[in-house]
């Protein structure tokens, strides 16, 4: 009797697609579900390799689909897309994952711990916190020159000019003098939630033996360290430096034809 030897699962926010594959490719299962189903279906079968995309939800998955017995192997959406054949909807998806994933070249990403989770969200947290800030300078700096006061480039420059300008050095409307002083102290609020952040991952990178390791490169502190650490974990699965260097993007991505790169 047949029996399924890979699970494509497309993952979704609510509804699932699976697609099971037996030991010659031929498909046994295709079908739609919620996400706690998956493990109750991947309960009552014998151990068998569980693939999916490194998407959102798929580690948490992955960990408690490892804890039943099964070999999971998460890979990157861009590897599997060339496995989707035409007319793509989920279920060719679940497929194209199921077929990428018995390839013997198909490289794949580790399982990250919730420890590794949880510093992910914390670096996501703040560069959202970091984007916030942004704006909201620009957007200072633009009310500011609509009224002929322009800004020296530099966040400590602006700090100083506008601390003159609320001091009544500049003149401007009562109404705008207001905007600045609110929007003033939306970013001082903003700069305690960072300055929280960074020293979290000061005291992180101190504890931990791996980041420790890291911030001894010079110029790298304790916010690469650990974004470092969260992303990649030991950087076993790469083979040597190189790769490594690669896929952080330090080196340009080759795009040849005809032997010719670009």
């Amino acid at each position: 009797m047949n029996e399924i030897r890979v699970l494509g699962i497309d993952l979704g926010k609510d509804v699932c697609s699976v697609v099971g594959f037996d030991s010659a490719g031929q498909v046994l299962l295709r079908r739609r579900m919620r996400r706690d189903s998956i493990l109750k279906l991947a309960s009552g079968m014998p151990s068998c390799v569980m693939a999916m995309e490194a998407c959102c939800g798929a580690h948490h998955l992955g960990r408690l689909l490892r804890e039943q017995g099964h070999d999971v192997r998460l890979m990157s959406p861009e590897y599997v897309r060339p496995y989707v054949k035409a007319q793509k909807n989920d279920d060719r998806d679940a497929e194209a994952i199921a077929e990428a994933a018995t390839r013997p070249t198909m490289r794949f990403v580790d399982l990250k711990s919730d420890e590794q989770l949880d510093m992910q969200s914390l670096h996501r947290a703040r560069d959202r916190l970091v984007g916030e800030r942004t704006t909201l300078i620009n957007q200072l700096r633009a009310i500011l020159l609509e009224r002929g006061i322009v800004m020296a480039k530099g966040r400590r420059k602006l700090e100083l000019r506008l601390d003159q300008l609320l001091a009544g050095e500049v003149a401007i409307s009562r109404r705008i003098r207001q905007l600045v002083e609110d929007m003033r102290a939306q970013w001082r609020a903003l700069d305690e939630r960072i300055g929280a952040f960074d020293a979290e991952f000061v005291a992180i990178a101190r504890e931990d033996a791996a980041t420790k390791l890291l911030a001894t490169i010079p110029g790298v502190g304790p916010l690469n360290a650990t974004a470092f650490v969260a992303s990649v974990g030991r950087a076993e699965t790469f083979g040597r430096g190189r790769d490594l260097a690669a896929w952080l993007g330090l080196v340009p991505r080759q795009m040849t034809t005809g032997g010719r790169p670009k």
